[in-house]
């Protein structure tokens, strides 16, 4: 999709979240993410969407979750994203922030598992 299609707001919002990460965000940005071979795009634009990180060499989306996406409004809302995103060919990697929090090496060593099958 080109940036010229895209919704200005939306563009505004992801450059504003680049600069507002959550505590877990920074965490896997700065521990793991960034140092990675592979190019991540962080707050990248699909559509009606925004993910967290984007490895577009591997069409892999990984996203972290915070409480809001475990009630009802928000599971609803993720598998409607979801759907799309996978409709464009993506896989998408779902986090807890605890995950982030606890299991670190966890979260780090799956997404390089995903990484290498792909």
């Amino acid at each position: 999709m080109s940036t010229a299609k895209m919704n200005p707001v939306l563009l505004d919002h992801s450059r504003d979240m680049r600069h507002a990460m959550t505590k877990q965000e920074c965490r896997l940005w700065f521990d793991f993410l960034k140092a990675l071979p592979q190019t991540v795009r962080r707050q990248k634009v699909f559509g009606s969407y925004i993910v967290d990180f984007y490895i577009a060499s591997k069409k892999l989306a990984i996203e972290l979750d915070g409480s809001q996406h475990y009630e009802d409004s928000g599971k609803n809302y993720d598998e409607r994203r979801d759907a799309y995103l996978k409709s464009l060919g993506l896989t998408v990697l779902r986090y807890a922030n605890s995950d982030v929090d606890y299991n670190f090496r966890g979260v780090c060593e799956d997404i390089l598992q995903h990484l290498e099958s792909e």
